[in-house]
């Protein structure tokens, strides 16, 4: 018998029999395998499991009529990228994924508009209704996977059930959404909630159907706690430009209607018109038959498993939305309802199953995300949740080119690497860049060190691909890395963006200082005018060892560029003729300017 998995605060759970280890053919044949939920981890489980064990009796038991779709790209489909929602629900062989299919394609097969209503353990039955008829039967297993998914989290505020009022909890609830925007019954919506998908359905009911779109966000920024201010702040700016109205800090109280149909919305300083709401305030893992049947449930509501996918029932799997997952960096439990890690789960709960000891370790909830013509994405922890943990955190804030300077249609890629000054370790990093796969790169080379314990000097010296069109031949991860290594070692000293912007905005907080601008005079002279030299001052990069005896001594001085690398060789020479008073303002003024100040000079 394997060991106990104590490591996961599961005692007493046993996982795969020592006889049904290797290829799994030991074990005994025509084995019932039952899958309740359809959409993502559940039929992958169960078409891999079939594969493992052709002999077995594999069946996918779900609610809705519609099975197996692509949760992920119904922001896409309302927005019209995708045309048809068949598309979402076929194989990229173009075979739809339905009950016919899995039957005939998988061999498996599969009961929709069926209701999972309790599981008995003892008799390892599951007792289910069939939602048209109200007829109910049992079902034996063997084993059983629960792939319960999720469910949207519904705002405790009046007006929810007006209609109108629509959260993205499945494929039917999109189908009417673009529905109604393509009969021209949606002039103006309101998104609420600063998440991804609120951002995404912002982005899609704006982009390409026109429609007037709030997106209304409780929290003071966008993807709270995933990425850190300037990234968010970046974002916000964009989203505005394209038109979507951002309201920050600012929850919605009241869903308004009349004679039963939304009319607006009401928050605490306003009312916004609309004839559409979206509720995309987040999704909370849908545990209930796993909580009833006995089986541990986390206090936050998520079903408990080891890294077999197993739950405190040996004979009982779970994966996908509803399940809780080990994060990567921290160790402590996470929620993350991703579909990519919805697929991954399911595989490793079917090998098991099948008597193939397979392990699904942890995750660090990477993501990535368009939003109109520029990308976002993080991987392991943010500077502030770094911070909360107990880590002796901080940040490099990088903006350089996203490939060689001299190549054609060459943009700027903002990297924040977040890491442990104590040990080193690389805890995180997030990406802002044009809308191609330069930010994505840079997640998922990230993803396997962080997901190591790798340290900043691993991601100095991290190779990549180069070639001009691609990257620099100093990749923008490695430039992060060289940065976080200065400021580690305490030859960089720094100020963050969040606290430049702050002395901007209030001359008054902090006096005593100036700012030096070393970027050519043409760039300069704006800054100049706007601020006069009692604020900014100006030397060129090239002249600064010709003339840093002009400088005051009795002022701190914020060295500024367009990216922060000038900056640091300045801090450098000024360091080393005993002007010690200087502080780079990391980022640079590539990151102010899409951030999109009040005070920056047009």
């Amino acid at each position: 018998m394997a060991g106990c998995l104590s490591a996961f605060g599961l005692k007493n759970l046993w996982v795969v029999d020592a006889g049904k280890r290797g290829n799994g053919m030991s074990r005994t044949r025509g084995e019932k395998i039952l899958v309740i939920g359809g959409v993502a981890a559940g039929p992958k489980a169960a078409c891999r499991v079939k594969r493992l064990m052709q002999d077995a009796e594999v069946t996918i038991v779900d609610e809705d009529s519609l099975i197996s779709y692509g949760g992920c790209g119904i922001p896409y489909y309302v927005s019209g990228e995708v045309a048809d929602e068949t598309e979402l629900r076929s194989t990229s062989f173009h075979m739809l994924r339905d009950e016919k299919f899995f039957q005939n394609a998988k061999g498996v097969q599969t009961l929709t508009r069926t209701r999972a209503l309790s599981i008995d353990r003892k008799k390892k039955t599951v007792q289910v209704e069939h939602v048209e008829t109200g007829a109910r039967q049992e079902l034996s297993y063997d084993k059983l996977m629960l792939a319960t998914g999720s469910q949207p989290f519904v705002l405790p505020i009046p007006g929810m059930d007006l209609d109108g009022v629509f959260s993205i909890s499945n494929l039917h609830k999109a189908i009417e959404i673009k529905k109604r925007i393509a009969a021209g019954k949606v002039s103006r919506a309101v998104v609420i909630g600063g998440g991804a998908i609120g951002i995404e359905m912002a982005e899609a009911l704006t982009d390409l159907w026109g429609v007037e779109t709030t997106l209304v966000a409780s929290r003071p920024q966008l993807l709270a706690r995933i990425v850190d201010y300037p990234m968010a702040a970046m974002l916000t700016r964009h989203l505005r430009e394209k038109g979507v109205t951002v309201l920050l800090g600012e929850g919605a109280a009241e869903i308004l209607g009349r004679d039963g149909k939304v009319t607006g919305v009401r928050t605490a300083t306003r009312t916004i018109e609309s004839d559409l709401v979206i509720s995309a305030a987040g999704t909370r893992p849908r545990s209930g038959l796993a909580r009833e049947a006995g089986l541990e449930v986390s206090p936050a509501g998520a079903i408990v498993v080891n890294e077999r996918m197993q739950t405190s029932d040996p004979m009982i799997y779970a994966g996908g939305d509803c399940v809780e997952l080990r994060h990567l960096v921290s160790g402590k439990k996470i929620y993350a309802p991703y579909g990519s890690l919805a697929n991954r789960e399911g595989r490793v709960a079917a090998d098991n199953m099948a008597g193939i000891p397979s392990v699904f370790q942890g995750a660090l909830g990477s993501f990535i995300l368009k939003a109109f013509d520029v990308s976002i994405g993080a991987t392991g922890l943010s500077l502030e949740m770094a911070l909360a943990e107990g880590y002796d955190a901080d940040e490099s804030l990088t903006s350089p080119y996203d490939r060689a300077h001299f190549y054609p249609e060459v943009g700027i890629v903002v990297l924040q690497m977040v890491f442990d000054r104590r040990t080193r370790r690389v805890l995180g990093l997030q990406g802002f860049g044009p809308m191609n796969d330069g930010v994505l790169a840079r997640i998922d080379a990230a993803v396997p060190l962080i997901s190591a314990g790798a340290t900043i000097e691993d991601f100095a010296n991290l190779e990549m691909a180069y070639s001009p069109p691609f990257a620099s031949a100093i990749d923008s991860i490695n430039a992060a890395a060289y940065v976080a290594e200065n400021i580690c070692d305490g030859r960089l000293h720094k100020i963050s963006m969040l606290e430049f912007l702050t002395w901007m905005d209030d001359f008054s907080t902090h006096p005593d200082w100036r700012a030096l601008d070393i970027r050519h005079p043409n760039e300069a002279e704006p800054f100049i005018k706007k601020f006069g030299e009692e604020l900014w001052l100006a030397i060129p990069y090239n002249e600064v060892r010709a003339r840093y005896q002009t400088l005051p001594v009795d002022k701190e001085l914020v060295l500024v560029c367009n990216s922060g690398t000038r900056s640091f060789e300045v801090q450098s020479f000024l360091d080393s003729v005993g002007l010690k008073r200087s502080l780079v303002m990391i980022g640079g003024l590539n990151v102010v300017k899409k951030i999109g100040v009040d005070w920056y000079p047009e």
